[in-house]
């Protein structure tokens, strides 16, 4: 079920909160049931015979925890567990790939078994791994069944995060489920939804119906131009921006209308001065499970800057490898891995040289534009279908074609007197309508957004007290009912318009 659909916004959402509010002061436990009951319908709605996958994962992983909780307990138990939830994911989310990739190299002719990827089992794992360890560490204490199941399922976070920790949510559903101020919850987590259902309905969708023809030109193998090649890498950047955070926006705002407060995803990363720091702002609870749960395992930057950068990149990779089954995510995740090698590489030649870390107004800007853009340029393989696809962008990108404009957008240079010699004409054929200034324009607002806008949590007061910061008045009522309309009206009036969430596929 997405969060931008008209029957979660219109028909489940409501009827899952006014159950809750008619019971949440009269019964714990009856709270904890009615989302624990809508989450399994929420998961359910897709396909409800992976309930049997999921139910069979957490009991088993509650199961191991006990025995992980218990005094003396063998790390035997601990590697079993994890071993169990690698094996699962792996067998769900790369069997295809694995097969696929031994008969394209030895020719073997093996058969591919048509596996479906069961929806959320990326982030579930993640989160049950998460509590393993922290279980085999001590942090964990007389876990309650009920507890740890709505933990992994609770609906605002399980399809596709935040990756929560299980002291993060597990306490609030005993210290917080009798808040007197409900009804404030609901209008704070409405508003914050209401944002993040506006930037992913109206601008992230948008955006992606404008540059999904240039990748189905690039998976054809037809010629891609300049412009277009570059309006499809940065309105990738753009949309997949506002998809996740908007997702992330929307699930921190369910949270909280149920008095569940979620860890923030996004912290304005395109902001980003250094690609460490990108890393910080990006998928923020991604970005944590894998330092604390793979690179400082692996020895972290405790052994030596050799086996530092070996570390992070066998980081990398694997985190590339986990957002999807197949040879553009090795590769984006490698460069990820080789950009944070180069930027700790560059801290230490500054820091032998005793030059300043942090530069001044214009080396920060400068090396923001560098982040930026290295990152807009590792999204295309990101997005494209394959190495092929993403092979032909970049050819787009440096004018391997020579730099070649569509017949619109030549005519519209030509009229305004700015069609040089070197650019040359090419067919629309190529992309079909697709029209490079609308796309253009679209990207430059997106871009003023994201540099210049407060980010939400800003909105919304989280990071300390500022004069737009949200209160119940009528002005903050009336901006949150204009974020909810508009949506809504393209959800209503524009159907075909309703795209699934990006990393709804990992």
């Amino acid at each position: 079920m997405l969060f931008n659909s008209v029957v979660f916004v219109l028909l489940f959402l409501p009827a899952v909160f006014l159950l809750f509010a008619y019971v949440h002061r009269r019964s714990i436990e009856a709270s904890l049931l009615v989302l624990l009951i809508a989450s399994i319908v929420f998961y359910a709605w897709w396909r409800p015979v992976y309930l049997l996958l999921l139910g069979a994962s957490i009991g088993v992983n509650y199961a191991i925890g006990l025995r992980l909780q218990a005094a003396g307990a063998s790390r035997g138990w601990l590697i079993l567990g994890v071993a169990l939830n690698l094996g699962c994911l792996a067998f769900f989310k790369y069997t295809d790939f694995f097969i696929g990739s031994l008969d394209d190299a030895f020719g073997f002719g093996i058969a591919r078994p048509e596996i479906v990827l069961p929806l959320a089992i990326s982030f579930y794992t993640f989160t049950q791994i998460a509590y393993l360890v922290d279980s085999w560490r001590g942090l964990v204490k007389d876990a309650r069944f009920s507890d740890f199941a709505l933990f992994v399922t609770f609906f605002p976070h399980l399809i596709a995060g935040p990756i929560v920790h299980h002291s993060e949510l597990m306490p609030q559903f005993r210290k917080f489920m009798r808040r007197e101020d409900l009804w404030q919850d609901l209008a704070f987590g409405l508003t914050w939804f209401s944002i993040g259902l506006f930037k992913k309905v109206v601008i992230a969708d948008t955006i992606a119906a404008k540059i999904d023809p240039v990748y189905a030109a690039a998976k054809a193998g037809q010629l891609v131009t300049f412009l277009e090649a570059w309006a499809a890498c940065l309105g990738y950047t753009m949309q997949l921006y506002f998809d996740f955070s908007g997702y992330s926006d929307m699930a921190v705002g369910l949270g909280l209308m149920f008095g569940v407060k979620l860890p923030l995803n996004f912290a304005s990363p395109y902001k980003a001065v250094n690609i460490v720091e990108f890393w910080r702002r990006w998928h923020i609870t991604l970005s944590r499970f894998l330092r604390e749960y793979l690179y400082v395992p692996l020895g972290g930057n405790r052994k030596g800057p050799v086996r530092r950068y070996v570390n992070l990149m066998i980081t990398m990779v694997l985190g590339g490898l986990w957002h999807g089954a197949g040879w553009t995510f090795v590769i984006w995740g490698t460069l990820h891995g080789v950009y944070l090698c180069l930027n700790h590489l560059w801290r230490g030649i500054k820091a032998m040289l005793g030059w300043r870390q942090e530069g001044g107004y214009f080396a920060r800007l400068g090396a923001g534009a560098l982040t930026f853009m290295v990152v807009a340029l590792a999204w295309v393989l990101f997005r494209a279908d394959s190495l092929a696809s993403a092979g032909n962008i970049f050819h787009g990108l440096v004018g391997g074609n020579g730099v070649l404009v569509s017949e619109k957008t030549g005519a519209w240079l030509a009229q305004h007197g700015a069609l040089p010699a070197w650019i040359a004409v090419a067919p629309d054929k190529h992309v079909g309508a697709l029209t490079t200034i609308d796309i253009f324009s679209w990207i430059a607002v997106a871009l003023a957004l994201v540099w210049l806008a407060p980010n939400t949590q800003q909105l919304m007061g989280e990071d300390g007290a500022r004069w737009y910061r949200w209160k119940p008045t009528f002005i903050w009522t009336s901006f949150a009912t204009i974020a909810s309309i508009v949506p809504l009206y393209y959800m209503l009036y524009l159907p075909n318009r309703i795209v699934r969430f990006i990393y709804y596929n990992f």
